[in-house]
């Protein structure tokens, strides 16, 4: 199941008052947030997040998770996509392994291996590397830098995540696995683009269903990792 059914004629809309000390901002988020489909249907099935139906879309597309994968999961908290991952790639009971990091803790979920760190932090390579003992096969990554409210800002502070989160792949993958990666509103573009050309068989562009309409997020997609190209921007340059 990639998504919540469409919603029946008799569905009514929440409403929510403005309540003392509520701003109106957090009184409307509030209101989307019970009113809209992919939370109620999460909240049904015991997802951590409505983010799992983003990436439950995207592999129902393009065959992302496969039985007895070792997926590592770059930003993972609160762990919708850790949970997707794990019933795809059979980590409980299988031969899959799923692993997660994040700046927030994350709650255990079964059949996944987390830390609480920062993918940033100088030492964030090693600690990794000795978690993961061996190659990936799907580095996936929902990560985004805090909002600013500049569009070209927020682009370019979440495009440095992807392209942190690329280098680090391009590290770790085996042969033939695969990458996916938040970017904002004009994508992954120039070096970031050149370098998942050079280093995948197969690059899309891809906005779920499940992203919301007014939300500027798009996923980049990349499969058939060819290995042996060098990162645009890699960390052992200094």
């Amino acid at each position: 199941m990639s998504g919540p059914k469409g919603s029946s004629r008799n569905d009514l809309k929440v409403r929510v008052k403005t309540a003392r000390g509520r701003r109106l901002s957090s009184t409307r988020w509030l209101e989307r947030q019970l009113n809209d489909p992919y939370v109620r249907e999460a909240k049904k099935l015991g997802y951590k997040s409505r983010a799992a139906f983003k990436l439950q879309e995207m592999d129902d597309k393009y065959g992302l998770l496969k039985p007895g994968m070792k997926v590592l999961d770059l930003g993972a908290a609160p762990g919708g996509w850790l949970q997707v991952a794990a019933q795809k790639v059979g980590s409980v009971g299988g031969d899959g392994r799923v692993l997660g990091i994040d700046l927030l803790e994350i709650e255990p979920i079964a059949g996944c291996e987390t830390m609480q760190m920062d993918f940033l932090d100088d030492d964030a390579e090693e600690k990794l590397l000795a978690m993961m003992d061996g190659p990936m096969d799907l580095v996936v990554s929902d990560m985004a830098a805090a909002t600013t409210g500049h569009k070209p800002t927020d682009h370019l502070r979440t495009t440095h995540l992807c392209e942190c989160a690329l280098d680090f792949a391009i590290r770790v993958l085996a042969p033939n696995g695969g990458f996916v990666a938040k970017v904002f509103q004009g994508g992954a573009t120039g070096s970031l683009m050149e370098t998942l050309k050079q280093n995948f068989k197969f690059v899309k562009h891809v906005k779920p269903n499940a992203s919301r309409k007014e939300s500027v997020e798009l996923y980049v997609v990349a499969q058939g990792f060819r290995g042996g190209h060098k990162p645009a921007n890699s960390r052992a340059d200094g």
